[in-house]
Formats: C-alpha cells, sequence, structure tokens
C-alpha cells in the first residue's frame, strides 16, 4: 500500500521521460547490424571502388563472401573486379568497423563530462541539453544519402555516440534521486529495458520488407531522433531532482516541493532529513573529483566494486551471444534464423519485465549472483554444444536452449543491476565522478569487445565461450565476496556497510602482524 502512494503520475512521467535516453542507446547500439549489406554496397558505390552492380543489396553468405568482424552477416565479394580494386573488401571492412565502433568512442569521450554538465546545468536541464546532440546525429545519418554517405554516418554515429555517453550518465543520476528508496531499484531496472526495448524495435523495423532496405536505410537510422524530440518536449514538464536543489543549490522550499509533486501526500519530512544528513556529510568531505575518488581509502572499496560490476556486464558475453546466434540457429536447420534472432530479443525483453519485480523482493545482490552462474553454466553448455556439433546435430538445440538461457540469466541481473547500483552506492560528494567514471569502464569495454570479439573467436572457434565462462566465475567470486546488498537502503547505511569491511580488513591485517611478531 506504502508503495502504491509513492508511485505517482509525475513520477512514472519523470521516470519514463529520464529512460528514454537508455531507449535512444539501445536502438543506436541494434540498428547498425540489420542494414549492414546494403549500406556497404552503397559505400562502395559512393567511393568509387566497386561498381553499382557488384553488390546485392540482399545476399547472405554463399562461396566467395567475407565475414565483417562483430556482425552476423556475410557480404559477397567482387567476382570480376580488376586486380587493383582487389582490396576493396578491406577498405569497406575499414569504414564500416570505423562506422559501428565510433559510436563506442564517442561515448568514452563524453562520459568524462557527466559530473560536470550534470552538476552545472542540474539534472532536467542538462538531459535537455544533450538531447541537441541525438536530434542532430540522427539528422546527419537519416540524410546520409544526400552527401558522401560514409562520413555522414561515422559523424551521426559519433556525435550519438557523444549523446548516448552523456545520457547513460545522467539518467542513472537522476532516476536514483528522484525514487523513493522503496523503489530505487525497481525503477532503476528500467534503464535495461529501455536499452532491450530500443535493441527489439531496430531488429524488427530492420527486416528487408520494412526499413532495412537499399531506399529506406538512412530513416531507420535516423529514426530514434524522434524518441530524441519527445523526450525533450517530456523534460520541460518534469521536476528538477529534490536532492539536486537541496543539497548542491540549498533551495530547501523548491526541494519540498519537488518532493510533493513527485511523492503525493506523502510526509516529505523524512526524505528531507535524510538529503540534510547527506547535505551536511557532503558539505564536510568537499567536492570529490576523480583523482580523489581513486587516491582516498574512503571510496576505495566502493570504486572497485562500481568498475567491476561494469566489467561482468560487458565481459560477460552476451555481445557475442547476439554476434553468434544467428549463425548457430542456421545449423539448427531454422528456415528463417533472422526471426529466431528476433526471438531471442523478445526473450530479452520479457525477463527484463520480469527483473523489474524481482530486484525488489530478492535484492540487487542475490540476483546479481544468480545471473552470473546461470551465465557461466549456459557459457559451459554452449561450448560443449558447439565442440560436439560436427558430432552430433542434436547438440545444435543445446546451443539454441543455452542461447536463451544465458539471455535470460543476464537480464536477471548482470543486465540492469550494473546501471543503477553505482548511484546507490555513493552519496552526493562523490556520486557524479563515480558515474562518470564507471560510465566511461563501461563504454571502454563495449569498444574493446566489439573491436576484438571476432578476432578472438576466429582463433579460438568453439571454444571462445570457454573464455567468457572463466570470466564469468572470477566475476561470481568477486560479487560474492565484495558487492554489498543495497536494496532498501539509504546512501548513508551503504556507506557504512564499506566502512566496517574497511574496518574488520584492518583488523584482520593488524591480527596477522600481531601473530606474525610473535611468532618471531
Amino acid at each position: 500500500m506504502q508503495t502504491e502512494k509513492h508511485l505517482t503520475g509525475t513520477l512514472v512521467l519523470s521516470v519514463f521521460t529520464a529512460v528514454l535516453g537508455f531507449f535512444q542507446y539501445g536502438y543506436s547500439l541494434g540498428v547498425i547490424n540489420a542494414p549492414q549489406k546494403v549500406i556497404e554496397a552503397h559505400y562502395g558505390r559512393v567511393l568509387g571502388i566497386v561498381s553499382p552492380d557488384k553488390y546485392a543489396t540482399n545476399a547472405s553468405g554463399e562461396d566467395g563472401t567475407f565475414l565483417q568482424a562483430g556482425t552476423e552477416g556475410t557480404l559477397p565479394a567482387p567476382t570480376d573486379i580488376s586486380e587493383d580494386l582487389a582490396t576493396s573488401p578491406h577498405i569497406l571492412t575499414m569504414y564500416w568497423s570505423l562506422s559501428v565502433s565510433v559510436f563506442a568512442i564517442g561515448g568514452m569521450v563524453s562520459s568524462f563530462t557527466v559530473g560536470w554538465i550534470g552538476d552545472r546545468l542540474g539534472r532536467v536541464k542538462a538531459m535537455l541539453v544533450v538531447n541537441v546532440l541525438s536530434i542532430a546525429g540522427n539528422l546527419l545519418m537519416g540524410l546520409a544519402k544526400f552527401g558522401p554517405s560514409h562520413i555522414l554516418i561515422i559523424s551521426g554515429r559519433a556525435v550519438t555516440g557523444l549523446y548516448c555517453g552523456l545520457s547513460s550518465g545522467l539518467v542513472p543520476m537522476y532516476v536514483s534521486e528522484v525514487s523513493p528508496t522503496a523503489l530505487r531499484g525497481a525503477l532503476g531496472t528500467l534503464h535495461q529495458l529501455a536499452i532491450v526495448t530500443g535493441i527489439l524495435f531496430s531488429q524488427i523495423l530492420g527486416l528487408d520488407f520494412l526499413l532495412g532496405n537499399d531506399e529506406m536505410w538512412p530513416l531507420l537510422l535516423g529514426l530514434s531522433g524522434v524518441a530524441a524530440l519527445l523526450q525533450f518536449f517530456l523534460l520541460l514538464l518534469c521536476p528538477e531532482s529534490p536532492r539536486y536543489l537541496y543539497i548542491k543549490l540549498g533551495k530547501v522550499e523548491e526541494a519540498k516541493k519537488n518532493l510533493k509533486r513527485l511523492r503525493g501526500n506523502c510526509d516529505p519530512m523524512k526524505e528531507i532529513e535524510e538529503m540534510e544528513k547527506e547535505k551536511q556529510e557532503a558539505a564536510s568531505e568537499k567536492k570529490v573529483s576523480i583523482r580523489q575518488l581513486f587516491t582516498s581509502s574512503k571510496y576505495r572499496q566502493a570504486v572497485i566494486v562500481a568498475l567491476m560490476v561494469q566489467i561482468s556486464q560487458q565481459f560477460s558475453g552476451i555481445n557475442a551471444i547476439f554476434y553468434y546466434s544467428t549463425n548457430i540457429f542456421e545449423r539448427a536447420g531454422v528456415d528463417q534464423p533472422v526471426y529466431a534472432t528476433i526471438g531471442v530479443g523478445v526473450v530479452n525483453t520479457v525477463f527484463t519485465v520480469i527483473s523489474v519485480f524481482l530486484v525488489e523482493k530478492a535484492g540487487r545482490r542475490s540476483l546479481f549472483l544468480a545471473g552470473l552462474m546461470g551465465m557461466l553454466v549456459s557459457a559451459v553448455a554452449m561450448t560443449v554444444g558447439l565442440v560436439l556439433l560436427s558430432q552430433f546435430a542434436w547438440m545444435s538445440y543445446v546451443s539454441m536452449v543455452a542461447i536463451f538461457l544465458f539471455v535470460i540469466f543476464f537480464e536477471v541481473g548482470p543486465g540492469p543491476i550494473p546501471w543503477f547500483i553505482v548511484a546507490e552506492l555513493f552519496s552526493q560528494g562523490p556520486r557524479p565522478a563515480a558515474i562518470a567514471v564507471a560510465g566511461f569502464c563501461n563504454w571502454a569495454c563495449n569498444f574493446i569487445v566489439g573491436m576484438c570479439f571476432q578476432y578472438i573467436a576466429d582463433l579460438c572457434g568453439p571454444y571462445v565461450f570457454a573464455i567468457f565462462a572463466g570470466l564469468l566465475l572470477i566475476f561470481f567470486l568477486f560479487a560474492h565476496f565484495k558487492v554489498p546488498e543495497t536494496k532498501g537502503k539509504s546512501f548513508e547505511e551503504i556507506a557504512a556497510v564499506f566502512r566496517r569491511k574497511k574496518l574488520s580488513a584492518k583488523a584482520m591485517t593488524e591480527l596477522q602482524d600481531l601473530r606474525r611478531s610473535e611468532e618471531a
């Protein structure tokens, strides 16, 4: 009953509007894969390295094809071009790889400015301003056919990446600050739901008979600009974060007014008292820079946890699963593997919705651990299925089941939890710097996986998922011993958990030193 009182129309509007930024992030991640062949063919024509009739716009893996790094499809190689143009596939590969990876580079660059722009402009105004980047980037891609398409797409992806890097820090910051403690985890899970919904939309719209064809692909690439425009106008209706107003600006009455808008008829004084405590501590510790975040022993454990949950999300192997899924479905005899891949996207979305309800009941830590262990078992099953596929045809079905289970367990914990747990681990002072560092780490890992996975897969073959199984075991052990439970706890209570761990570790060290001195 208390939860229902907290869930007001203004809170729903504010959270929905904010996570539209993550919808754009998911859409941008997924949209570039579907029209790969038609865009590469267009690149070839624009650059003059392949004549217009040399590339089919709707072909797939036959003899003489070559595979693009980090993608699911193949593209026919030119057959009767002159020897001096024989390197054209490599040129197209370079431009295509840059078109894909420049998005993550933009995210890495902008993630470090999240704290500054969030504190300087406020959470809502900052999200308003950075939306201009999204609109501009999508316009560049949408107009790609009217100029040098490779330059416009790469530029548009870079600008959109800048937006997503800023948005992926500002959105969790805002959502965690406007959410009541009882709903903070459930509402924080909506970040991941928005991402997978964006990916699913891009997969569906990217089908050949919709927008993934030679005529409509610029519209497909630029379509998330609609979400940017919607978010821009809805943000005008959203209240500024009460925590930001009270703690950063000292506007007590305005903070109370916004808190009443967000909470309805609930008494705001309990939260105001919590903010006052946080404000006093923030005042005593002053502003925390990124450098201080790493050099101060006060934040060290929390920073390590924040970075490791981001690393575990990106290095879990989830992107590899999506890269391999179409190929495995083809081997299993599925007539239309692209629809089976969309089926994986649907499962992805459904279980993200389920995790919204699970996260406040089971807790962050237990779900994170369960998700990692489930992914570990699925990765082992995937490896066995791929290794024995040539000997037993039915092993392809083992691989198919493993794909779906891997995705399900990812959405139970490692998918959604890293997006909001970082904001829960830090108080107002170090939070902006911590979110910036965690965001950079996530984007950097994203870039590494995107650039290196195909090379590792070529080197290791079917054993590539054994590497992810090993990494998942490491992540599980770390989470078991180091990640605290943040469910239903205030920022002060979470900070106290780290202080106790630090004191217990210090006491253990002192005890060991005492024993050594006695033995000596």
